[in-house]
Formats: C-alpha cells, sequence, structure tokens
C-alpha cells in the first residue's frame, strides 16, 4: 500500500505515552498505522529538519541518531503492550537491548515505519521484535525487552492520606484531599480537590468524586452513637462537586450501599441505611432520606426529596422539584408536591430499549391502575387476570406495588392530565 493510503488507527498516543512520563519534546510517534491488540504494532515517525535532536547531531550533516530509533522502538512497543486492558494501570520500561542492526541513515524528510512484534509476555517483562525501514528499505533491527510494573499511586503533596488507607494502582489524589485510615480505594480512583472520603468506606474501580465532595462521614441521625457502620460504593460511579453521602446506622443494617455506574450531580445527597442500584441518574440537589431504596435505571431530577423509608422503582422517573412521600412506581413519571403518577415513563424506556409492546402493556396497566374505578386491589386482580399483559415487567410492577410498606404514589393527577397518561 502507498504510504500516502494508509489510515491511522484511533489510540490515543499521548494519553498512552504520558502514563511513562514522557512529554513533548520526546514524543517519537505520530501516527499508529496498523494494530492487532497483543500480537502486533505498525507507528510512524515523520523525521523532519525541526527536531531537536538535529541541532547538535549533526550540524551540517542532520542525522537521527541510533539510540533514538531504539527509543522510538521502545516508545511504539509500549503502547502496545499497554493497549491490553489487563494493564491499564501498569507502565513499561526498557530492560534489554539484543540483536541491534543500524543499516543505513535516517535523514530530515524520511518517513520511518516502525514495526513491533510482542515474542512473549509472563506479566512482569515482555519481548518484542522490532524493525524499521524508509520507503520499504530496511533501516534499523533490535529485539527489545520490556519490564512492566504497575503505576504509581499519584498524591498530591498538600493532601492528607492516613498510611493505614488502602489506595488502588493508578488512582490519583487531589490537592488539600483528605483520605481517612479505614477507606479502600479501587484502582484508578480519582479524588478531586478538597474532597473527603472517610470512615469504613469502599470505593470500587474508576469512581471518580470531584472538588469538595464529602463520602463517607457519620450520618445526620441523632439514634447515631458512634457504632462502627459502613459505606459500599461500586465501580465507575461520578460524585460531582459537593456531593454528600453517609455511612449506615445499626437502625439499618450499619451499611449504606450504592451499586455501579451511577452519577449523582453538584449537591445530591444520599443518607445513611440506603440502597442505590446501578445505573442511576440523580439531578442536582436530589436528596434521599434515610432507609430510601433506589432500584436501576431511576432518575431523581433536580431538587427533589425522597422521604425516608420509600423505594423508587425500576426506570421510574422522578420530575424536578418533587416531593416524593411513598412509593415512586417504576416505569412511570412521578411529578409533584406531594408527587402524583403521570404516566408511562415513555422516554426513559424507549432510551433503554424497551420494545413497543411492553411499553404498550405498562401504558395498559396504568389505565387500570389510575383511570379505571377499581381499587388498588380490584385494579391488581384485573391486571394479573389479564392473559395479554404478561410479561416480566408488568409482574415486577405488580410485585413493587404488593410489597411496599409504605403505600405507593397512585395519586392520579387531575382531569386535564387523563390525556398525558392515556396517550403518553
Amino acid at each position: 500500500m502507498a504510504a500516502w493510503l494508509e489510515t491511522s488507527v484511533s489510540i490515543n498516543i499521548p494519553a498512552t505515552l504520558d502514563k511513562l512520563s514522557y512529554r513533548y519534546p520526546s514524543f517519537l510517534v505520530d501516527s499508529v498505522v496498523d494494530h492487532e491488540p497483543g500480537r502486533s504494532i505498525t507507528a510512524i515517525k515523520n523525521v523532519t529538519f525541526n527536531e531537536e535532536f538535529f541541532q547538535g547531531h549533526f550540524p551540517g550533516m542532520p542525522l537521527m541518531p541510533g539510540v533514538l530509533m531504539i527509543e522510538a522502538f521502545t516508545q511504539v512497543a509500549a503502547i502496545l503492550v499497554l493497549q491490553d486492558p489487563d494493564r491499564a494501570t501498569q507502565r513499561t520500561f526498557l530492560r534489554g537491548i539484543d540483536r541491534a542492526k543500524f543499516r543505513r541513515q535516517v535523514v530530515p524528510g524520511d518517513r520511518l515505519r516502525l514495526e513491533v512484534k510482542l515474542r512473549g509476555s509472563d506479566g512482569e517483562l515482555a519481548e518484542v521484535d522490532c524493525r524499521a525501514d524508509v520507503g520499504g528499505q530496511p533501516v534499523a533491527a533490535a529485539t527489545l525487552l520490556l519490564g512492566v510494573k504497575e503505576v504509581d499511586v499519584e498524591i498530591d503533596p498538600t493532601a492528607l492520606v492516613d498510611p493505614s488507607a488502602e489506595i488502588g494502582a493508578g488512582s490519583v489524589i487531589g490537592s488539600h484531599a483528605i483520605i481517612g485510615g479505614n477507606v479502600k480505594l479501587g484502582r484508578r480512583c480519582h479524588i478531586g480537590a478538597s474532597a473527603v472520603v472517610d470512615g469504613q468506606t469502599e470505593i470500587g474501580d474508576d469512581t471518580k468524586v470531584f472538588p469538595c465532595a464529602s463520602i463517607g462521614l457519620i450520618p445526620q441521625d441523632l439514634k447515631f452513637h458512634g457504632e462502627e457502620s459502613r459505606l459500599v460504593i461500586g465501580q465507575r460511579n461520578v460524585f460531582r462537586e459537593f456531593v454528600t453521602v453517609h455511612r449506615g446506622t445499626k437502625g439499618g443494617g450499619g451499611i449504606t450501599r450504592i451499586g455501579n455506574d451511577n452519577l449523582f450531580m453538584a449537591y445530591a445527597h444520599v443518607a445513611h441505611d440506603c440502597t442505590v442500584g446501578n445505573h442511576t441518574i440523580f439531578g442536582n440537589g436530589a436528596t434521599l432520606g434515610g432507609h430510601v431504596s433506589v432500584e436501576d435505571y431511576a432518575t431523581i431530577s433536580a431538587l427533589s426529596g425522597v422521604h425516608q423509608f420509600c423505594r423508587v422503582g425500576e426506570h421510574a422517573f422522578v420530575g424536578g422539584f418533587s416531593v416524593v412521600t411513598r412509593d415512586a412506581l417504576p416505569y412511570a413519571r412521578t411529578v409533584g408536591n406531594r408527587a402524583r403518577v403521570y404516566g408511562v415513563n415513555t422516554i426513559g424506556l424507549v432510551r433503554r430499549g424497551f420494545s413497543p409492546g411492553v411499553i404498550t402493556q405498562l401504558k395498559r396497566v396504568y389505565r387500570y391502575l389510575l383511570q379505571s374505578k377499581l381499587n388498588t386491589s380490584q385494579a391488581l386482580e384485573r391486571i394479573q387476570a389479564d392473559k395479554t399483559l404478561l410479561c416480566a415487567e408488568v409482574d415486577y410492577l405488580v410485585n413493587f406495588i404488593r410489597s411496599s410498606e409504605r403505600g405507593v404514589g397512585l395519586r392520579r393527577p387531575g382531569r386535564r392530565f387523563d390525556e398525558l397518561i392515556v396517550d403518553d
């Protein structure tokens, strides 16, 4: 293939080499044109007269030093090794060079093509075969031995990190952050400036805590008297500025638990003994009282509050400025002060891949619950007797209502909203 026809492979070269503490002007890789993960990689270095090393090597006869061709091989090999997801928290360094050969000079204007193949790897060492050419003509070749080690934790000098805290590889602790002695951080966590993580708190991999958030402090419960309690947070969660999350109390089993892939926008609050599932969204200032359960894919919009001991069902949508004092039904839009059901959460369900047939069934269920003259028990019996409504989602909704201890928010809105419920 002609050189000018080659297309680049989408690999973030600066970010990868940054893990090795490379900075401009030390980059010797311009693009990757071929990549077979775990096996081989081909990269390009466009050699120009502007390279800094040409100023001294040599004046009047610029030549790329052979040692820099070895360095270019090393950088390409590092990119190959570090693209392995299992090595996301690792970095490489050169351990050995074998059978290095230089066959011709490399000068300004040359397009150096660097090919690296992985010979073998045992976790701590990686051996690669390297060769370079210009215009199809061999230039250099070598076999390199790379050492592989875990990335050191980055802790700002102004941060206060208790020596007993467990900090996972690749994590970053920002300026003036405070990490308590009983904290366990997973890999690649980011704790922002002036954030506080304390208490018996476990945080999973790839979680981001933004500046001034407060995670794992004692609950705002007058019945709490310093007893041992915990906060357990899963992976890939985001806690934006000034979010507060409190650990559990004796009366709630002693644990507050948050799942994976949740977003807590600025000033959101999760009180003691709450349980939050996966893929939930908390708007700015959204607040949970104690002992609240929020199930998967629920959304609690900005400045809404959920009363203690309430539940928020799967795929529920609680509108902004709402006050939820009873269980918020799954798949539905619950809005207002006090909150009422305004029909099926159609937009959210479509976004999450629910089929049109299931959405139609859920709308029919809510017609039974909200528009018939039946009471709740009668409506549930009618729903379960309707053979056209047999599906897992309807079963879950029925069980959610039957198992409610606080009751569910089935107050229908005014007559002017009937059309919204029926035709949403």
